[in-house]
């Protein structure tokens, strides 16, 4: 969500910043720009259409600058217009990016209204760049150190001055930001991804800091104004992650990938060790009495899965919240409690915020499970499993959440091992599971002919419903959502055993209903389910396991998976429902990776 790259150098800088949009793409935007220092005068481009087209104007208007700042938005305050696209100016002598929201935006609006100035634009961002340059004495590192004083709410900045030519500052508070640091050359990212090629030393700022660069150096304060000094790390940010090679759309590449991904992520001990969480864990796991798992969208589904996984393998009581639910309720604190974060990114602002509500609530005990290891979610845990999937580019994620299943499972395993609930019979078998999950996941890959014959009829609904019971329930929650989000059909999931309690009304000849019909001690209940939908008329697409002789009829279409797979059941069943959410969208001729609305790193409220 937003994205923001800035460098001060001694070469044309346009291209890189263009370039390091174009890798932040991934993160979800629907405007963006680029501004730079030019005969002592900031330019800007801006577009509401893709990078693409704001590298065609740069190129067009010979846009050249030795410091310069880019940014891609995701409207939070304003249309996106133009006028609301970033880099936002104040009086033709500064230029500004920001990521985040500003919740004291109003009051500080009128108070600069009051000194003169004008506003262009329906941005929150637009009362920074105004309120900097009200504070602005020759000193613009000072400047904004005075300015987000004032700021209540989340933000990540990179600003220039004309009187400053070759000085860009930034500050962070709640929304990340990273110093690339190069030979003779500095940038600002709000991803390290975008510096790929510049350079792979990278200073990750702390909550409120504030950083200055220039050609000589970098130099950072914390919020107290204090000199800090943030250790530098080297990050080989990998550019090629961000090609698409010979698919049509990364989303197809990421569910052909997870095989891959889902190798990387296993552990490769012979054993379930709690050292894979990291230093200390075993002296963590040995005092705790529940778990709490907080996330947020399909990190939060993956959380589902888990509770089922640890409940029924380590015998550990379990809670599952929504993030962004949990920081704003009162609860009842735990301190023998494990709190497990999820999230992609590391950098999802309603689960690092739910993290630090926890916290301060009295709970020591964190874990977090994330594919970034240099993201604010890990630093902020004492624990953490680093799940391996990659770079992730398209908004609807798909290997990410199941490297996320497997590093839960592994917790699970390795809790029921401590726990005395998994003898080393159960604890090979686990491990081979796992090992074999890759060959697995090819042959439901190979599925993919007759899921897209299943999407073109899916791409004429508008609605559909997904069941599930037992621990495939958050696996058809997890199918519905990926439909809605890169399809815009309506879906919905329901426990099966849910149907006569409301979501039968909603069957009809015109509702298709996808079930999770896996061979686990459920199924002859589940056939119930089906009968009943059938009943009524309902269009049934079932992916079942070989076993379970259900088989094609009038008004039920089956599609057989491969093998049935266990209590890691889930991990299999979710990659056809990723097909069918995929090409159904590829039916309805969608944005596949950018859907409408959405974005890839949640980093606001």
């Amino acid at each position: 969500m937003c994205g923001i790259v800035g460098a001060v150098a001694q070469r044309n800088i346009v291209s890189v910043l263009v370039e390091g949009l174009r890798r932040l793409e991934y993160r979800g935007y629907d405007s963006c720009g680029v501004a730079v220092l030019a005969n002592g005068e900031p330019r800007r481009a801006r577009s509401v259409a893709r990078v693409a087209d704001l590298d065609d104007q740069v190129r067009e208007t010979r846009l050249e600058g030795v410091t310069g700042i880019a940014h891609t938005r995701w409207a939070t305050h304003g249309a996106p217009v133009t006028d609301n696209a970033h880099p936002i100016f104040s009086s033709n002598a500064l230029a500004l990016v920001h990521n985040g929201i500003i919740e004291n935006y109003e009051s500080l609006r009128e108070m600069l209204r009051g000194k003169g100035y004008e506003f262009v634009s329906q941005t929150d961002t637009e009362v920074i760049a105004h309120l900097v340059h009200s504070l602005y004495q020759g000193d613009l590192f000072a400047a904004v150190r005075a300015a987000v004083q004032q700021l209540h709410g989340a933000y990540a900045i990179a600003v220039l001055h004309k009187d400053q030519p070759h000085t860009v500052v930034g500050a962070r508070q709640g929304s990340p930001l990273v110093v690339g640091l190069g030979s003779g050359e500095n940038f600002l990212a709000s991803d390290a991804l975008a510096l790929a090629g510049s350079t792979e030393r990278f200073i990750f700022l702390e909550e409120g800091d504030v950083c200055e660069l220039t050609l000589e150096g970098v130099r950072v304060a914390d919020r107290e104004g204090r000199a800090a000094r943030r250790e530098v790390r080297h990050v080989a940010a990998y550019g090629g992650a961000v090609e698409l090679g010979p698919y049509r759309h990364f989303m197809q590449k990421e569910i052909f990938e997870q095989p891959r991904a889902i190798s990387d992520t296993i552990p490769q001990a012979e054993r379930f060790d709690a050292a894979l969480f990291g230093e200390g864990a075993d002296k963590v796991f040995a005092g705790i009495d529940s778990l709490l798992i907080l996330a947020c969208g399909t990190s939060y589904y993956s959380g589902l899965t888990a509770k089922y996984w640890l409940e029924s393998i380590a015998k550990i009581p379990t809670q599952v919240e929504i993030a962004s639910e949990y920081r704003y309720r009162e609860s009842v604190p735990n301190p023998k409690a494990l709190v497990v974060v999820i999230s992609q990114s590391g950098e999802t602002a309603d689960t690092l915020a739910a993290l630090k509500h926890a916290q301060s609530l009295g709970h020591q005990h964190t874990l977090a499970i994330c594919n970034v290891g240099t993201s604010a979610m890990v630093r902020q845990t004492a624990l953490s499993f680093l799940t391996h999937a990659g770079t992730e580019i398209g908004v609807a994620s798909t290997k990410a959440f199941t490297t996320q299943l497997v590093a839960l499972f592994t917790l699970a395993a390795t809790l029921g091992k401590l726990r005395g609930h998994v003898s080393a019979t159960q604890e090979a078998d686990y491990i081979r599971q796992l090992r074999h999950l890759p060959a697995a996941l090819n042959s439901v890959l190979a599925l993919e002919p007759q899921i897209i014959a299943w999407s073109e009829e899916f791409s004429r609904k508008e609605n559909a419903l997904f069941l599930g019971r037992g621990l495939h329930y958050p696996i058809a929650l997890e199918g519905a959502l990926k439909l809605k989000e890169i399809s815009y059909i309506h879906a919905e999931a329901y426990p099966a055993g849910e149907l006569k309690h409301g979501p039968l009304a909603l069957v009809t000849e015109a509702m298709p209903v996808v079930t999770v019909a896996p061979n686990d001690a459920l199924l002859e209940k589940l056939k119930s389910n089906i009968q009943e939908v059938r009943a009524r008329g309902g269009q049934l697409y079932v992916f079942a396991d070989a076993d379970t002789k259900i088989v094609n009829d009038e008004g039920l279409h089956v599609i057989r998976m491969p093998e049935h797979y266990g209590l890691l059941s889930p991990i299999l069943h979710v990659v056809p429902l990723q097909l069918l959410a995929y090409h159904t969208a590829c039916a309805r001729g969608t944005d596949v990776d950018k859907p409408r609305n959405l974005a890839k790193s949640v980093t606001v409220e």
